[in-house]
């Protein structure tokens, strides 16, 4: 028979010692029996045990000074007070002293049993959470932060794992807020290049020409300017890596470029003509379709290979739901920390309710609604208040119906129309404001202008008045020229 737990008994009297002792062999307990407190605590010390049940009333050391010398040698273990009626004033203190629970004489069998339980479950929990904590932090150290038990978070992990040893190169895809960079540093963290630099370039916040200076540096007179030669994030990164967000969003042109990097290992100064060798791991992420830029010509598709030996997709957070409790509770310490607001808890509806949000902005909204509960809680609890209106009460976004042709339809087409149209009107709802637009997506800025550029949304216009502007000017320029045909 497998046993329950082990539970320490502290009774001056023999008959109760042998009574609960009975009691609980019987129901699969593992006893030990001490006739004082000094013997039971000194037990303690030599033996782990999964609970404790002390006698109020003992000559010399009494229960209330044994339950001290107890939680001196073990804060968590739950002791039980046995009593007689007329000391519950006694056990009362003794509760607010750190016991668990308390019974008083003469007490049924069955409480006791369910007392035990409580107390024994309890510790097993308190075990759990312990190593589970010990277990985040060596997670967090060893993979940058990233929180996650999720059968497709554990093959993240496995990936990083195994491709970080190498030289390849490694592509990181997914949905924005998924933890993109926290991926590239852990992979970062866990290679031979650990001790060398890590170095982000944000690939879709620069203009082309400042993009290159930044990655390669350039000489003196380069451009307007340019009075000293300066070195770029390339140099910086040798013998590390370099991490490339949104590499999606750089020019056909930086793009050759950087191929010549990965290629031969060598790029050159913008402005110059000699050529520098480097030795950079390099490791890009994207939250686009690389291969549909590829095939629409917005992006090499020798770069695309080069980028794609090692894929990493990190999946959504609305696709591994188990590990929004892990990590509220990992920013609510987190933040509870920051602001000087320590041993803050989630309400059990609250937590409820972020499991069943779909989470649009991914782990980074997820952080944010934690660290706007904790800024604004009065109390020691996160309750339904703290939890913003849109998680609460989240929209509901509905597809009209539609009949499919007999010819068929192009599903592609589909797509990006329903896109295409999503961003128009978000952009009508938000006066214009990309900034608010990209906030009521859940997307980042940069990737909704992206999107825009890619739909030549609000450009067909300009493009149509510019294409009037030069007819009329070609129409201007012809009827010039006849009238000087005309006069000569």
């Amino acid at each position: 028979m497998a046993r329950k737990g082990s539970v320490l008994v502290i009774d001056d009297e023999e008959i109760m010692r042998e009574i609960l002792d009975t009691l609980l062999t019987r129901e699969g307990y593992d006893v030990r029996l001490a006739v004082d407190g000094a013997e039971g605590i000194e037990l303690a010390r030599s033996v782990p045990f999964d609970a404790a049940i002390v006698d109020v009333m003992m000559p010399g050391m009494d229960g209330i000074a044994t339950l001290d010398g107890l939680k001196k040698n073990d804060d968590d273990l739950p002791v039980l007070m046995i009593t007689a009626f007329a000391s519950v004033e006694t056990a009362i203190a003794a509760m607010k002293r750190g016991a668990f629970d308390y019974i008083t004489k003469p007490f049924k069998n069955d409480e006791v049993l369910v007392v035990v339980r409580n107390a024994v479950e309890r510790r097993r929990l308190m075990a759990e959470n312990t190593a589970l904590r010990q277990n985040l932090q060596a997670q967090s150290q060893r993979f940058a932060g990233i929180i996650g038990r999720s059968s497709r978070m554990k093959q993240v992990f496995d990936l990083i794992i195994q491709a970080a040893p190498s030289r390849s190169t490694i592509l990181i895809t997914g949905e924005s807020g998924t933890g993109k960079e926290l991926v590239a540093r852990a992979i970062h963290t866990n290679s031979a290049r650990a001790d060398r630099a890590f170095v982000t370039v944000n690939s879709g916040n620069l203009p082309p020409d400042l993009l290159e200076s930044t990655l390669f540096g350039h000489v003196k007179g380069a451009f307007t300017g340019a009075v000293y030669p300066k070195k770029g994030l390339c140099d910086r990164a040798d013998k590390g890596s370099i991490f490339f967000d949104e590499i999606g969003n750089i020019s056909l042109e930086t793009q050759a470029k950087l191929l010549r990097v990965m290629q031969e290992r060598e790029f050159m100064r913008l402005g110059g003509m000699d050529t520098i060798k480097v030795d950079v791991r390099i490791i890009a992420a994207t939250n686009c379709d690389l291969r549909e830029m590829v095939e629409d010509g917005r992006f090499r598709e020798d770069l695309f290979y080069r980028l794609h030996v090692i894929n990493i997709l990190l999946p959504p957070l609305r696709e591994r739901k188990e590990d929004v409790p892990l990590l509220a509770h990992y920013f609510l310490e987190k933040y509870g920390q920051e602001n000087q607001r320590p041993g803050l808890e989630l309400a059990g509806d609250a937590l409820d309710l972020l499991i069943e949000y779909d989470w649009p902005g991914n782990v980074r909204e997820l952080e944010n609604v934690m660290e706007r509960a904790v800024v604004l809680s009065s109390g020691a609890k996160i309750g339904l208040d703290l939890i913003p209106d849109h998680v609460r009460t989240p929209a509901k976004f509905q597809i009209p119906p539609f009949v499919v042709p007999p010819e068929g339809i192009s599903f592609k087409d589909v797509v990006t129309s329903v896109e295409k149209r999503l961003i128009e009107s978000t952009l009508e709802a938000a006066g214009g404001v990309q900034k608010r637009a990209a906030e009521l997506l859940g997307i980042k800025p940069t990737t909704l202008n992206e999107m825009i550029k890619r739909y030549e949304i609000g450009t067909r216009r300009k493009k149509s008045d510019q294409a009037l502007e030069e007819e009329s000017a070609a129409r201007s320029k012809a009827a010039q020229h006849a009238a000087r045909l005309a006069r000569e």
